[in-house]
């Protein structure tokens, strides 16, 4: 007889992937949000994020980082990038 897959929701419970998708969710919003303030593409917010260690930072301190305003998390993202040798202005 053939076993079925198990989804993690199977094996952790229903509140593993609403966690996981609130933190995925969370992220993502940051990064749209970090785009629209320096004014560059989705794609270059997250490969400087990505790069620069800011969604590491974020998934790592999900905890505290979502209590926080948009605009803090965005200050905290650009001081990790900035003590990881990112730079704003000369990099895009």
């Amino acid at each position: 007889m053939k076993e079925k897959a198990l989804l993690p929701s199977a094996v952790y419970g229903s509140d593993y992937m609403s966690e996981q998708r609130k933190e995925i969710n969370y992220v993502l919003a940051c990064i749209i949000e970090f785009s629209r303030k320096y004014n560059i593409t989705i794609k270059q917010a997250f490969d400087y994020l990505f790069q620069y260690k800011a969604i590491e930072f974020l998934k790592e301190n999900y905890d505290i980082e979502h209590t926080l305003s948009l605009d803090d998390a965005l200050d905290d993202m650009v001081l990790i990038c900035q003590n990881n040798g990112g730079n704003l202005e000369y990099d895009f």
